[in-house]
């Protein structure tokens, strides 16, 4: 198992998965994971939904299309290559997110992760992505491949409906895994020196 560096050093999006079922004891790791990150005032408020259900996916799936076909899809096809990734790479990653797209409900596992809280607060997202962080380092650690995904949010009522989610409850990211098709390796990013500043905004912390 790698080391924790090395985790995060290469655990790259992984959108293409095999549909070979997953054991449920590494579901059951992943989702312990998961529940040691922090949330606000340790209240726990999240909550995960296992999918398996072919049927559930299928009908998530709809939406997840309509929202590459209307949204994301072009966006791709017209944006600069984020920084640390080349033009060739950023269109291989646009073909992994039509292929994910195209096979959503192929991936064996769903882990949905929700806030038993409705809020539009700003700040809810820190009591449920840190878990989301977690679960994705305890997948790559243990062999398998996913992608953290938000998409079905562009059509959040009609996805969450899909889902089943009572009220009062809301979705914010679905993690796909499964066995990855291909392998993993360093993560395609920018160098510090593009991001950090110190004190002052724009005052790099990194000199070049």
């Amino acid at each position: 198992m790698p080391d924790l560096f090395e985790t995060m050093q290469t655990m790259r999006a992984m959108r293409r998965l095999k549909p070979d079922p997953v054991p449920d004891d590494l579901i059951v790791k992943i989702l312990q994971a998961g529940t040691c990150a922090p949330s606000g005032g340790n209240t726990q408020k999240w909550r995960f939904l296992v999918v398996k259900d072919r049927k559930i996916k299928e009908a998530v799936q709809v939406w997840y299309k309509k929202a590459f076909d209307e949204w994301i899809g072009p966006r791709y096809l017209s944006s600069t290559p984020p920084p640390g990734v080349t033009k060739e790479q950023y269109l291989k990653q646009h073909a992994a997110v039509q292929y994910l797209t195209d096979h959503f409900a192929d991936a064996p596992v769903w882990i949905v992760a929700c806030l038993a809280e409705e809020t539009n607060n700003r700040g809810a997202g820190a009591s449920i992505y840190p878990a989301v962080q977690n679960m994705l380092l305890a997948t790559r650690a243990l062999g398998l491949g996913s992608t953290l995904t938000t998409r079905h949010l562009l059509h959040e009522k009609e996805a969450d409906a899909a889902l089943g989610l009572p009220p009062g409850v809301r979705s914010y990211a679905i993690l796909p895994i499964g066995y990855p098709m291909g392998k993993f390796g360093p993560v395609g990013r920018g160098d510090l020196s593009e991001f950090v500043y110190l004190d002052n905004w724009g005052e790099k912390y990194i000199r070049d």
